[in-house]
């Protein structure tokens, strides 16, 4: 597959994720936040917390389910993403109520992992 069919798949993806969050009474802040060091799929807020939302995304169980995709290295990177939205749009870092969530579709269902991961980093 292409890198255009792969984005274009990715982004009927995210769509499905951003509308499942938006039914379950999410705001949708943004979608592709990106900056040099990365880029954080879905930034939504509910109940006030401020939430970074990972979309993955496999069409069968071969290479593992869509949630290890999320590993270490990328739950670092969304962190640092995370802080650089917050310093640019005024929230403090360290009295903002902040979730990490991977929302996850595998064959057209949707798995939504709440508080997936910690920061990952330093403020």
């Amino acid at each position: 597959m292409d890198h255009y069919n792969t984005r274009k798949k990715g982004t009927e993806y995210e769509e499905m994720a951003a509308s499942y969050l938006k039914d379950a009474g999410y705001q949708i802040l943004a979608r592709n936040y990106r900056v040099a060091s990365g880029e954080i799929d879905l930034i939504v807020s509910k109940d006030g917390y401020l939430i970074f939302v990972e979309v993955k995304y496999r069409s069968n169980s071969r290479y593992g389910s869509p949630e290890a995709a999320v590993t270490p290295v990328k739950q670092r990177q969304i962190s640092r993403v995370a802080l650089y939205y917050m310093k640019r749009y005024g929230y403090d870092p360290y009295n903002t109520p902040v979730r990490f969530d991977v929302v996850a579709v595998a064959e057209n269902e949707i798995h939504h992992m709440k508080d997936a991961f910690p920061y990952q980093g330093y403020y």
